[in-house]
């Protein structure tokens, strides 16, 4: 068995070896009062990496036989690999504690959760879409970690969030008390739901306002509370009050967000006129932004080459720029057409995760097609993973670069 590297699991191991009276109960005592996971100096001195542990506390009523650890795009590289095995927590003998180390980056951030089985290795191992949507289902958080969670939907628990001493700072990610709140109002345009967040004691007539569109505004509104983070920029001063307009897929996500010229017509010629009309919204591109993640972050893009006579910014985060997977029009097709087409008069910022090692490199493609061809943007890699976690401070710092103050 491979040694451990946390000096306090080994404590553990030496004092419930040696039969030191209550060695796990101060354990689990001295870890609720840091917090975990656990985060120690790295074992082989690199000022820039840390020996983080994950802990899961057994239940003596319901003793798992297995427990797997998923850290967001870390346990995900090895499962679409098909080996989940390295995520398997060790049990510490004799003790209820099950731990897994993994040596990161001083500037990592993931989320993460535990699934503890209680059947054979095999079955928790598998690999397949079924099995691992299964996983995902019965997946639980950390009860020990003290960041805010990371609220999930269609019923699975929220996620627990790590962040490293040099991880960007997300001082937006929390409901803050004490600060003006803005009007979250449901809406309907042309059949399609979508939320509108209004900045505290707006009025239609004291527009003019810079717009903000956010695609996947099922997941902003209702269930992470874009919001919150919104108030509080506005309340930091950081970001001019706005209109944001959080516009749902109504179920139809991977049609919409696939470079499809009719959604995005359907958002510059019906939705920006209602949102000007009903909230005093601008109409000037230069103060109208559109922003997305993975597919919406491809959109987003999109939206500014197809459309910058009413999508002046575009914020792509994690932009999934391999589209298609079509022989007949070939990968990265958004990106050929910045690199082939007339330079359109926009300004985009664009980020990816260090961890996306299925993104990384076309995002770099078409920053570098950006620069090319002199396209006003700015470029950002974070070490994370495809992740809400990462993407809700990305929003945030990324609106404030394209709207601002």
């Amino acid at each position: 068995m491979t040694a451990l590297r946390s000096p306090l699991l080994r404590a553990l191991a030496d004092g419930v070896s040696g039969g030191v009276p209550g060695a796990e109960e101060q354990f689990w005592l001295r870890v609720e009062a840091l917090g975990t996971p656990l985060v120690e100096p790295d074992p082989e001195g690199a000022a820039d990496h840390r020996l983080v542990t994950f802990l899961w506390r057994d239940d003596p009523a319901h003793p798992a036989t297995d427990v797997l650890a998923l850290v967001h795009t870390v346990t995900d590289r090895d499962r679409h690999a098909g080996d989940l095995a390295p995520h398997l927590m060790r049990r510490l003998p004799d003790t209820s504690v099950w731990a897994i180390e993994h040596r990161l980056r001083a500037d990592h951030r993931a989320s993460y959760q535990f699934h503890p089985g209680h059947g054979g290795r095999e079955e928790i191992l598998r690999t397949d879409r079924d099995a691992w949507l299964g996983v995902l289902d019965r997946a639980l958080p950390d009860p020990l970690n003290r960041e805010p969670a990371l609220p999930s939907r269609d019923g699975r628990s929220p996620a627990s969030v790590v962040s490293l001493p040099d991880s960007p700072a997300q001082p937006h990610a929390a409901r803050r008390p004490g600060i003006a709140r803005g009007a979250l109002r449901t809406a309907s345009v042309d059949g399609r739901t979508l939320q509108v967040h209004l900045p505290p004691g707006h009025d239609p007539a004291g527009g003019p306002y810079p717009v903000a569109v956010l695609l996947d505004g099922e997941m902003w509104g209702p269930v992470l509370g874009v919001g919150d983070m919104l108030d509080g920029l506005y309340a930091d001063g950081a970001l001019a009050p706005a209109v944001t307009l959080l516009v749902d897929t109504m179920g139809n996500r991977m049609v919409d967000l696939s470079c499809n010229g009719g959604f995005v017509d359907w958002l510059a010629d019906t939705l920006l006129p209602w949102a000007a009309t009903e909230f005093g919204a601008s109409r000037e591109p230069a103060r109208t932004v559109v922003a997305g993640q993975s597919a919406g972050g491809l959109t987003a893009a999109f939206a500014a080459h197809r459309r910058p006579d009413r999508f002046g910014l575009a914020l792509s985060q994690s932009g999934s720029f391999w589209w298609p997977d079509d022989p007949e029009l070939g990968a990265e097709w958004l990106t050929r057409q910045y690199a082939e087409s007339e330079r359109r008069p926009v300004r985009l910022h664009l980020e990816v995760g260090l961890q996306e090692w299925m993104l990384l490199g076309e995002n770099r493609r078409l920053r570098d097609v950006l620069r090319t061809r002199g396209y006003d943007f700015s470029y950002e890699e974070f070490n994370g993973g495809h992740d809400y976690a990462c993407w809700r401070g990305g929003l945030a710092s990324g609106l404030v670069r394209l709207l601002g103050a």
